[in-house]
């Protein structure tokens, strides 16, 4: 199974995490959430699978493009 990268397509601040390590995911579930400019934009993952590793924690600032979250589907 290949390994899926969930990249945030803004900069902001990682507001949510929805998922835990070792959950399962559906396709569009949120994996995160990130706040910019007073909004909060969900990041969904693109292919149903499990949640192999987050790369973020709560309170961290990311930058358009950067991974958040590994999917093994």
């Amino acid at each position: 199974m290949p390994d899926i990268k969930i990249v945030t397509e803004v900069a902001g601040r990682v507001c949510a995490i929805p998922v835990q390590v070792g959950g399962s995911v559906a396709d569009g579930d949120d994996v995160a959430v990130v706040e910019a400019m007073k909004m909060e934009i969900p990041v969904s993952s693109p292919a149903a699978g499990t949640i192999k590793s987050l790369l973020v924690k709560l309170d961290d600032v990311v930058a358009e493009g950067q991974a958040v979250a590994i999917v093994a589907s």
